[in-house]
């Protein structure tokens, strides 16, 4: 393996700064598999919202794959201007109380995972993080009229307990932030992961209301304070916009309606925020049948 620490520059005077040691570590990549782009809008929104300085910069010419994620650029009448090129660092933050922390946020690499995890445990030796939260989001069958189900997991049991009592065995595609996960509980710190749940059928879009489920549990577990009024109004403005687009829709309708029978019968019965796809598959429409009702959905309202 090459060196590790080859792929980030760090501002030394402040990643040893002795204010930084001990903070919370909130960390947040967007990638495609980021449901409702949940994780990447968390990471925008807090450095939008509060104070930060940059700490660490990692190299994404060798952790990003171009083609496959390609930037962005805009085309201005004659001619292309802002090109947005991906970027993946370490800020220092303050809360809205001035409550420092820090946030790794930005794309997750798509090459040379285990010597970019080797990178960041040396950061994070070095930082000493007294807590890592770890934010994601994934797909599941059920209804954007309801409150986001949120998987909890991680080393600290007790800020685990009680949201999510669902103890399924998987064989799971990894992504990085669950990689990070083992990482560093295999190292000694602290972790406690959040993955919301996002209603299948509208995962592919910007959903705020995903993002403002994993800010409300970010600060439950960490004591951090952060500004939501503009997730709130934004995350309103596209519940009433998918209300819409459902009206519209009667086969939808239906389908919703599904799943929000399963989802109150679910919480008559244990009070939890258990995740459905433990419901009778009959009871439940697979992925597939979501898809395929959305696709026809969406032909039919083509402008």
């Amino acid at each position: 393996m090459l060196n590790p620490e080859d792929l980030y520059l760090a501002n030394n005077k402040i990643l040893h700064d002795a204010r930084l040691k001990n903070l919370t570590l909130v960390i947040a990549l967007s990638s495609p598999q980021d449901a409702g782009s949940t994780a990447g809008q968390l990471g925008h929104f807090l450095l939008k919202e509060l104070k930060n300085i940059e700490v660490v910069e990692f190299d994404t010419d060798q952790l990003h794959d171009y083609r496959s994620r390609r930037p962005h650029i805009f085309f201005n009448k004659d001619h292309f201007e802002q090109p947005i090129m991906p970027a993946l660092k370490l800020y220092a933050v303050e809360d809205t109380l001035d409550k420092p922390f820090l946030l790794l946020t930005g794309s997750e690499p798509d090459y040379q995972w285990q010597r970019f995890q080797q990178a960041l445990l040396s950061i994070v030796r070095t930082l000493d993080p007294s807590l890592v939260v770890l934010v994601s989001a994934f797909p599941m069958p059920v209804p954007h009229t309801r409150p986001m189900p949120v998987t909890a997991h991680g080393s600290r049991k007790d800020l685990i307990e009680g949201i999510s009592p669902w103890r399924p065995k998987a064989d799971l595609h990894a992504n990085m932030t669950n990689l990070l996960e083992v990482l560093f509980t295999e190292n000694g710190f602290d972790t406690v992961g959040f993955g919301i749940n996002i209603p299948q059928y509208v995962s592919d879009a910007d959903l705020p209301q995903g993002t403002l489920t994993a800010l409300e549990h970010v600060s439950m577990a960490t004591r951090l304070a952060f500004p939501s009024d503009e997730l709130r109004e934004a995350a309103r403005a596209v519940h009433g916009q998918i209300n819409e687009q459902v009206k519209e829709n009667p086969e939808i309708g239906r389908m919703i309606s599904t799943m929000e029978a399963n989802y109150d019968e679910n919480f008559r019965t244990s009070n939890v925020a258990i995740p459905l796809s433990q419901r009778d598959a009959h009871k439940i429409p697979g992925r597939d049948e979501i898809g395929a009702m959305f696709e026809r959905f969406l032909e039919e309202h083509e402008e």
